[in-house]
């Protein structure tokens, strides 16, 4: 992939929160990102199943249908996205749930409400050159 100075890298968000996914892609936009949204965990799986990877992952933890830990599971099991970053976006903010989201291939956890340049700070750090 040949980087230009038009490139924007691309995020693929779940979440299930209308309002939170709304914030979430006006911040994300905002700073240069394009946005791909799914709103719960059998959507999501289904855009891993046939998109091609993208740049980093925000990753809800309590979605309908899949948890946001069986999606991050089934992320690291495909091959092409082994190595996409994946952040965690979450109100639960149980140790044991943070405990099992690093061990299953989370990159990062971030709590919500959360702090928008927090947030952009913590994907350009995953994304380095690209951002």
């Amino acid at each position: 992939m040949e980087l230009t100075a038009n490139y924007k890298p691309k995020v693929l968000m779940v979440e299930d929160e209308e309002d939170t996914a709304s914030l979430l892609k006006f911040l994300l936009e905002r700073a240069n990102y394009r946005v791909v949204h799914a709103k719960d965990g059998r959507s999501a799986q289904e855009l891993v199943d046939t998109m091609p990877p993208p740049d980093i992952v925000l990753l809800d933890v309590m979605l309908p249908f899949l948890s946001g830990l069986q999606v991050l599971t089934y992320i690291r099991s495909k091959i092409a996205w082994e190595k996409v970053p994946v952040v965690m976006l979450t109100a639960d903010g149980s140790e044991h749930d943070i405990k099992r989201a690093l061990e299953n291939g989370a990159n990062d956890y971030m709590l919500k409400p959360f702090n928008p340049r927090e947030l952009t700070s913590r994907l350009k750090r995953f994304l380095g050159p690209l951002a």
